[in-house]
């Protein structure tokens, strides 16, 4: 190993932040942050639109899942924390998506149930949607909700999307929403 090679353990330590609001810090995943994913993941009332509440096993697999991606893709979901405590309280960020054969990148969001209704998803899921426009040069994005999702359809709605089709994914149907980046 060379000499100026920081340790594996070291580079855990780094954690990369992706995006500041004025309440929130967006930064990535590590498994320092497995406590929190999995009381999220695991509580019924946060998964109910998805097919099943995650076990701690599979929110840490979710978790190496998001990494994964950092790594091939440049983005994926990170953790959202107030910046005034260094509380997380959710997960929202850029997901590749493949939508009836054409790759999109889906604005993806998820807040932990004790900070639901404090706007931190739409504050944090426009700061990434500008991110996609502006930084990553994304012409167009998508949110894929489950049609009972009534939530995260106002959040989407107040990202400028639009219901534009509809998809199965994950063996589910989703109303596809999008925003080009000519309308916010």
């Amino acid at each position: 190993m060379p000499l100026n090679r920081p340790s594996d353990a070291a580079r855990a330590d780094v954690v990369r932040t992706i995006l500041e609001t004025k309440r929130l810090r967006l930064r990535e995943l590590t498994l320092a942050d497995l406590d929190f994913v999995a009381d999220m993941l695991g509580d019924p009332e946060v998964m109910r639109f998805y097919p099943k509440p995650l076990s701690r096993l599979e929110a840490e697999a979710w978790i190496a899942q998001q990494t994964a991606r950092y790594a091939r893709d440049g983005h994926g979901l990170w953790l959202v924390e107030e910046r005034s405590t260094g509380m997380p309280v959710g997960t929202v960020g850029l997901i590749s998506q493949t939508v009836d054969g054409v790759d999109e990148t889906e604005v993806g969001y998820l807040v932990h149930r004790p900070y639901w209704r404090r706007g931190f998803a739409v504050e944090a899921a426009l700061a990434v949607r500008d991110h996609a426009f502006s930084y990553l040069g994304r012409a167009r994005v998508v949110s894929l909700i489950r049609r009972a999702n009534l939530p995260s359809q106002a959040v989407a709605r107040r990202l400028r999307m639009a219901p534009v089709s509809t998809t199965i994914h994950a063996g589910l149907e989703h109303i596809v929403f999008a925003v080009d980046r000519a309308r916010p």
